[in-house]
């Protein structure tokens, strides 16, 4: 769908987001596209040197892209200091959010006052003393439980569930099938082996203009809150432990589990199935590579690594061999290291 049913001309675009025009800005584009692929009335962006060829044969009606790329473009173009992040409010521009309209359904189940500005899918239940803001969108069969903080212009989608007391910012998005504030992992083991349950008392708290993607759950603080900060973006399947705080603007591909009481810092970035251990802290400005176990604290920006690449199996089964000998060859190491320091020794 699109924002108008015409578009915007560049100049249009410019005009709200910035930037520097190159070519004809009277040129209507309807639609966003890759560079490859797109035609008439779609509009591209280039930021990766290596498709620069591509702008000789594209279709596209104009292009994203940096100073460095825009000298001989024959294509009309906006130039940007950051044109993957400019492509991404043109795409906003284009793709606005579909409208709702206001209202709580019929099949649907409030035990709260409401704003009349806010829409309530079939099937929704919010509790007692809710709050949500102005302009909010709560799906199908969304729960909110008693207590509740939702703040205005936020979008929940099908199936998501917020547990009794927590706090979500403005202009939040969960997609579907999310858990916000079920119990953490707290359990105590007594002498015969057993396990005692440790109620979680804390919530979670999360800031504005958060995203947190379909069936990511955020587990509720034991005692103290867990706290997702502002501009937070959390991907698919993602597993947010009790206690944890996440940094204002970090991001998280899929998969990523971070278990309770870690420390992440601000505009970090974790790569999809990275595991960041419990109790950890990892400073400002961090970015963990895919699959990475982090198993200690980090205290200076930088990227960091821990995966061990693939192989062919029959290598990696060799080189596992390997690995088992370690223990084994360093013992002989420092046994040759102490006989021929010895033999230096003698005159």
């Amino acid at each position: 769908m699109t924002g108008r049913a015409d578009g915007y001309t560049l100049d249009e675009i410019v005009s709200r987001l910035g930037g520097r025009l190159t070519g004809e800005g009277c040129t209507r584009v309807v639609r966003v596209a890759t560079l490859e692929h797109a035609g008439p009335g779609e509009i591209a962006f280039l930021a990766n040197p290596r498709y620069r060829r591509q702008l000789a044969s594209s279709r596209a009606a104009a292009v994203v892209l940096s100073t460095d790329h825009a000298t001989g473009c024959p294509l009309p173009c906006i130039v940007s200091d950051n044109p993957y992040a400019y492509y991404a409010r043109v795409a906003q521009l284009l793709n606005p959010p579909p409208q709702t309209p206001a209202g709580i359904h019929p099949a649907a189940v409030s035990e709260s006052q409401l704003d009349p500005s806010v829409s309530v899918a079939a099937g929704a239940i919010i509790g007692k003393d809710v709050s949500v803001g102005e302009h909010c969108v709560i799906g199908p069969a969304c729960i909110l439980g008693d207590g509740v903080r939702l703040g205005a212009h936020s979008r929940l989608y099908g199936n998501v569930t917020v547990y009794a007391g927590c706090a979500i910012g403005r202009r939040v998005i969960i997609h579907a099938g999310a858990v916000i504030g079920a119990d953490g992992f707290g359990i105590a083991r007594e002498l015969d082996g057993s396990w005692t349950k440790i109620p979680q008392v804390g919530r979670v708290v999360i800031g504005d203009d958060v995203e947190i993607g379909a069936n990511t759950t955020i587990d509720r603080g034991a005692i103290d809150d867990t706290v997702i900060e502002d501009g937070v973006k959390l991907d698919n399947q993602i597993q947010i432990g009790h206690n944890v705080r996440v940094g204002a603007h970090t991001a998280m591909a899929g998969c990523v589990g971070v278990a309770g009481s870690a420390r992440i810092g601000r505009r970090c970035t974790v790569g999809g199935g990275a595991i960041i251990l419990g109790h950890l802290s990892i400073a400002d400005d961090v970015n963990i590579s895919a699959a990475t176990l982090v198993t200690k604290s980090i205290d200076k920006a930088g990227t960091y690594s821990g995966a061990m690449p693939f192989e062919p199996h029959r290598d990696w089964l060799r080189n596992a061999a390997h690995l088992r000998q370690l223990d084994a060859m360093a013992e002989r190491i420092r046994a040759m290291e102490s006989r021929i320091a010895q033999l230096e020794k003698k005159p």
